[in-house]
C-alpha cells in the first residue's frame, strides 16, 4: 500500500538540511530503485523553486511499504528526523486515485 509521510522542519533547519541530504537522499533512492517511490519532495519556504536562504518547511514522500507499520520504520531511520531538521512528521495511508 502507500502512504504519505508528511514532515514539518524545525525553523532555520537549512544548515542541518545541507549536512545530511546525502544519506536523505540515498533512502528515496533505495525506494525508487525498488520501484516503492511515487514521489518525493521538499516545501519550499517561499513561493519559488528556489528559496535560497529561506530554505524550506518541511517534506512530502509517498511510497509504498507492506504496513503502516513498516512505513513508521522506515521514518524512524529517517536521517533528517534523527539529526533534527524534522520538528514533526507523520505516516498516513494513502489511496491513489488520479491520474
Amino acid at each position: 500500500m502507500w502512504y504519505a509521510i508528511w514532515t514539518e522542519d524545525h525553523p532555520n533547519s537549512l544548515p542541518l538540511r545541507v549536512t545530511h541530504r546525502p544519506a536523505h537522499l540515498a533512502r528515496l533512492h533505495q525506494l525508487r530503485d525498488a520501484g516503492r517511490l511515487m514521489l518525493a519532495g521538499p516545501l519550499p519556504a517561499l513561493d519559488q523553486e528556489d528559496p535560497g536562504e529561506m530554505g524550506f518547511t518541511g517534506s512530502l514522500i509517498v511510497a509504498e511499504f507492506a504496513s503502516l507499520e513498516e512505513a513508521q520504520s522506515w521514518l524512524d531511520a529517517e536521517p533528517y528526523l534523527i539529526h533534527g531538521v524534522y520538528a514533526k512528521a507523520i505516516v498516513k495511508p494513502f489511496r491513489k486515485t488520479l491520474p
